[in-house]
């Protein structure tokens, strides 16, 4: 099985946090399918094998207009893939809008929520309301998307621990199969990170995102969630399969600009610049830097990836990828975080509890090359 990704690059505005490579709606969409179609031409056959999920994401794909949608997944053309995922927005999520993905064979929608309170909203430059959300996945749900994954952040400005439980609740209430809740950061370049440096805002202290976690953890756990990445959760049978196999080290193909690929043993990665490749790919140039891997590079993206996971670790795959003395150096490596409690070990698997994926970031510096 292989993943296949596509890359929208366009949005109608940046939100303030957003460090994704997006750029304004332009005249350039038409084109840009074009070159993406071109794209995937000249290197579906990089990986052997066959593309079972897509998933297009941005970016706003919710953004492109219906016949470019109908176009862009009519000219790659994999049939019934066991899941196909589109990223949009609830301000662009109508009836009709839904209607063209589904003929068009998607089954899972991911919709960028955020938050249900409007000041929050507000605060990050996101264009819809907290009831414009709720009303977008009723009409995913009317329009017969039976799997929808949405996305929450804490640690908002100006969020408190009560305006969070009640996005939660809210979410929670609507039904939705898979949630993904992220703990805001301040990348340079945002919006939201010049406005820190000059003291506009204040970033949420570290007891109170902590506390958000835990209600976040508390209440998806109660409402019969499984935990299954450091952000994100579903219900039972609902797992993410296409962003599993980014843990997973499982091949998948990435087209269009800043897309990244990886075919088991070397990544490559998209250049930004749309113009650019819309040009290179036309004539037939490519458009990726390739990043032969290092056996500790290599080491490193097994460890951090996989250790995302609820599951960890499968020390037997992760033997015969690296050796059995790898395997023994990891577990002496881990044996401080094993002994008090941060991590766990089974017969099968190296893991982190739960407790500690919020701090995962320094076991992960401890157990890396």
């Amino acid at each position: 099985m292989a993943g296949l990704y596509i890359h929208i690059p366009f949005c109608h505005s940046k939100c303030s946090y957003c460090d994704f490579y997006s750029m304004p709606h332009t005249a350039d969409i038409g084109k840009y399918i074009d070159a993406l179609l071109t794209e995937w031409k000249m290197r579906q056959g990089e990986i052997q094998e066959p593309f079972t999920t897509i998933y297009i994401g941005g970016g706003t794909p919710s953004i492109l207009p219906l016949d470019d949608i109908k176009r862009l997944i009519r000219g790659i053309g994999i049939i019934n893939p066991a899941e196909f995922t589109v990223e949009a927005n609830p301000e662009d999520v109508t009836p009709e809008w839904v209607q063209c993905i589904k003929e068009c064979g998607v089954n899972r929608v991911s919709i960028g929520i955020q938050s249900f309170s409007d000041d929050e909203l507000n605060r990050i430059n996101r264009r819809h309301t907290g009831d414009e959300a709720e009303n977008a996945l009723e009409t995913l749900r009317e329009g017969g998307i039976g799997n929808i994954s949405a996305d929450l952040i804490y640690g908002l400005p100006g969020q408190t621990i009560d305006s969070w439980q009640l996005s939660l609740d809210r979410l929670v209430a609507t039904g939705v199969e898979h949630i993904s809740a992220y703990s805001l950061s301040y990348e340079p370049g945002t919006r939201l990170h010049a406005m820190l440096s000059t003291g506009k805002i204040k970033e949420t202290d570290e007891d109170t995102v902590s506390e958000m976690y835990r209600r976040l953890t508390d209440s998806l756990r109660k409402a019969g969630y499984e935990h299954y990445e450091i952000s994100n959760f579903a219900l039972p049978g609902r797992r993410a399969i296409h962003n599993s196999s980014y843990w997973h080290f499982i091949p998948y193909l990435g087209l269009g600009t800043a897309a990244h690929s990886f075919d088991g043993k070397t990544r490559r990665a998209n250049r930004r610049g749309i113009k650019a490749y819309i040009s290179d790919i036309m004539s037939g140039k490519t458009f990726y830097d390739i990043e032969d891997e290092n056996p500790d590079e290599l080491y490193n993206d097994y460890i951090i990836t996989s250790l995302r996971t609820a599951e960890g670790i499968d020390k037997r795959h992760f033997a015969g990828c690296f050796g059995d003395k790898a395997l023994t150096d990891l577990r002496r490596d881990a044996s401080a975080f094993l002994r008090s409690g941060k991590m766990m070990e089974t017969p099968d698997s190296l893991f982190i509890t739960e407790e500690s994926f919020l701090i995962s970031d320094s076991i992960l510096v401890e157990l890396i090359h």
